[in-house]
């Protein structure tokens, strides 16, 4: 039969033969090949190509009336941001090629747009881009190939939006039984707006408790995604990094200079897309017994350019500086030390084993650093070396030094 002729039939993408997915951004182009082995010779009418994007939102919605459920209501959106159709094989004279048998190959090519959607996978919505390739002969059923592909948008964090300080202060009056406890305050700041995976938040928080009991202070990184359909919005919320603080005894007041949480391997922030997105947020809370928490909440945004080297420690100095000043605390603040070594920048950033890894710190087992956004990460692992130097790391020697003529 002329269906047993074909042996395989796959799609190929240009830097899979390494082992490696490709990952793409918007206005990329995208070279591959569609894979054809034939048992024997076959006649084919045509073999054409698809290139697909979309997002996609879904979710349901049961109403109830009293015990039973009245109605279910369903709430769908999607969004086609990819669009490609290629012909590779069609006759030139009548319906019918024959092939003969081995192994045929198709290249194609074909460019993104300029704004994409970066790749996402959720419990509500997805946004997926694949290529399909269909083989049709006579009398047989069509045969298809799909291979998917990744895109991830840059979100560089390099832009003075991103790069101005987060703070802000809330105050809560404790109340336990309609009994007033006391006033507990909270104010905290970040240096910056934009942060990548992998990077350190360093916290700055004061906790004033003016309460009678012991309070307990936390800060979290928080997920947000929103799914948008039909006017309506669905949320799904998960922590997905966390950091507690000392009890804060009953009228004490306590400083976090600088605590650190470090960002696990998380996809970036959806920022433009009409049916979901991904956002961040710092959330500092002050756990109250008998009362219900103090939450102050600052926004973040989650990119995959990193920051610039110089940027970094300007930044970071600056903003512990001002932080601290205006509490008070300039005994806190430390020099900045010197950039170090080259050979030392690297040597750190060496692959280590999986039980030494980058983010071995992490202890949820959902979690890992495996797929497509942590290995376009990996690229930004090695940092450049210093820019500068305050001391010769070749000082001259004594024969070489010039020396003084009255000497």
């Amino acid at each position: 039969m002329l269906f047993d002729k074909v042996k395989a039939f796959v799609v190929e993408l240009d830097g899979t033969r390494a082992g490696a997915e490709p990952v793409f951004h918007g206005g990329q182009a995208v070279a591959g090949r569609v894979l054809l082995e034939l048992a024997g010779a076959a006649r084919v009418g045509a073999l054409r190509l698809r290139a697909r994007g979309r997002a996609r939102a879904h979710w349901t919605e049961s109403r109830s009336a009293g015990s039973s459920t009245a109605y279910t209501q369903s709430y769908s959106e999607r969004v086609e941001v990819v669009n490609h159709r290629a012909t590779l094989l069609a006759p030139d004279s009548g319906d019918i090629a024959m092939l003969p048998a081995g192994r045929h190959e198709f290249p194609f090519s074909f460019q993104l747009p300029i704004s994409l959607v970066t790749s996402f996978e959720g419990k509500h919505g997805s946004v997926r881009y694949s290529i399909k390739a269909t083989l049709h002969r006579p009398w047989v059923p069509a045969r298809r190939a799909r291979k998917v592909f990744t895109v991830i948008e840059p979100v560089d964090i390099n832009t003075p939006a991103l790069l101005e300080p987060q703070a802000g202060a809330r105050e809560k009056v404790a109340r336990s039984w309609y009994c007033t406890r006391g006033l507990v305050s909270l104010s905290a700041k970040i240096d910056r707006k934009g942060y990548t995976p992998g990077e350190v938040i360093p916290i700055f928080a004061e906790i004033d408790n003016g309460s009678t009991r012991a309070v307990q202070p936390r800060a979290a990184l928080v997920q947000t995604q929103t799914f948008m359909a039909r006017g309506a919005r669905k949320q799904k919320c998960a922590v997905v990094a966390s950091v507690d603080g000392e009890p804060v005894g009953p009228g004490r007041r306590a400083l976090w200079p600088g605590r650190a949480l470090r960002i696990p391997p998380v996809g970036p922030s959806i920022l433009h897309c009409r049916v979901l997105s991904v956002d961040y947020s710092l959330k500092v809370c002050v756990d109250i017994p008998g009362s219900s928490k103090l939450l102050l909440e600052l926004p973040l945004v989650i990119g995959t350019v990193p920051l610039h080297p110089l940027g970094s420690r300007s930044a970071s100095v600056g903003s512990r500086a001002s932080f601290l000043q205006d509490w008070g605390l300039c005994a806190l603040m430390e020099r900045p030390e010197a950039p170090p070594e080259y050979s030392e920048v690297v040597r750190e950033s060496r692959p280590v084993a999986a039980s030494q890894g980058l983010f071995s710190f992490l202890h949820d087992p959902d979690v890992t650093t495996e797929g497509p956004y942590f290995a376009c990460l990996q690229e930004f692992r090695y940092r450049p070396p210093p820019l500068y130097s305050e001391e010769d790391p070749n000082p001259p020697s004594e024969a070489a030094r010039p020396r003084c003529m009255t000497c």
